[in-house]
């Protein structure tokens, strides 16, 4: 159906490569757009702070598979939304073998609607439920994707 592409790019430079002391810091490039993005492990893995860490990356990447997904279902129901707005929270957690793993993504989006057919929360939630089933990125995971009202 499609392709998706990035590119990354990670130097030592003059470094050392003790587990403490190679730099975490590269750069995701992705070539459709030109975009770049100055990405690192997470502080607490020695990254740099003012860099996206992948658990974050992958925490938006699902919240915004999910709006993307929202928004087609809500306008091909007949609704008008106006905002969506979302600050989801990804949480690392140790799996059965000790290992860590992104387990859990929760939503908590906050939707305006405006026009004469307006959803009922009950309708929300639906909306929500189908966006889930139809996400593409919701559906290639096994981490837990959940939303809050």
């Amino acid at each position: 159906m499609s392709h998706h592409r990035a590119s990354l790019s990670w130097s030592r430079a003059d470094a050392g490569f003790g587990y403490k002391e190679y730099p975490r810091d590269h750069q995701w490039t992705f070539p459709r757009s030109g975009q770049a993005l100055k990405a690192a492990a997470a502080p607490e893995f020695l990254g740099g702070p003012d860099c996206v860490d992948p658990e974050e990356a992958f925490t938006a990447a699902l919240a915004s598979c999910h709006l993307l997904t929202f928004l087609a279902i809500a306008s091909m129901s007949g609704y008008v939304v106006d905002s969506y707005e979302d600050e989801p929270v990804g949480f690392l957690e140790k799996a059965e073998d000790g290992k860590p793993w992104l387990a859990k993504v929760v939503m908590r989006p906050r939707i305006a609607f405006s026009g004469e057919k307006r959803p009922t929360p009950e309708q929300v939630t639906q909306l929500h439920e189908k966006a889930h089933r139809e996400c593409f990125l919701a559906r290639s995971v096994k981490t837990e994707v959940t939303w809050e009202s």
